[in-house]
């Protein structure tokens, strides 16, 4: 596992009206700080990566659909410099995955519907001066295979 990457498995409890799932707590054990919460969607088959942040650490999850993440740790000095990991979150997997800055993140849709992912930053997102980096997701600065594998 990536330095400071954690996952935390949600808990969803259903009963006869829907279901509950806690996302993200004050005491969890990767909470450092409050920057904003948003959404953002996915379609079917849809690469969002690769990006990376020099302050901001990200807390995602994903509350609709699926999808496969992908982190590179890419920060000086780190005894997991280069490192990937991935994951796979979502309806079927619900997970909160802790994103230290300075490592590159991404993910893909996996499902045949559109997927959600909600992430409470650890910054409010500057519109002036952006914390973040890209890399294109296919360019092979990151040595990792986006297409699904059958098989």
């Amino acid at each position: 596992m990536i330095q400071g990457v954690s996952v935390k498995k949600l808990r969803v409890i259903p009963d006869e009206r829907g279901r509950l799932m806690e996302i993200f707590r004050a005491d969890d054990e990767c909470f450092e700080k409050f920057g904003q919460a948003y959404m953002t969607t996915t379609y079917p088959g849809v690469i969002k990566a690769w990006h990376k942040h020099e302050r901001q650490a990200d807390n995602m999850a994903c509350v609709h659909g699926m999808v496969k993440v992908a982190l590179c740790d890419a920060r000086e000095g780190s005894p997991t410099k280069g490192e990937i990991n991935q994951f796979y979150m979502g309806v079927h997997n619900p997970l909160l995955i802790h994103i230290p800055a300075g490592v590159y993140h991404g993910w893909m849709c996996t499902s045949p519907e559109e997927a959600i992912v909600v992430n409470v930053p650890t910054e409010p997102y500057n519109y002036k001066e952006p914390d973040e980096q890209r890399l294109d997701p296919h360019s092979g600065e990151i040595p990792y295979e986006w297409e699904r594998k059958d098989g």
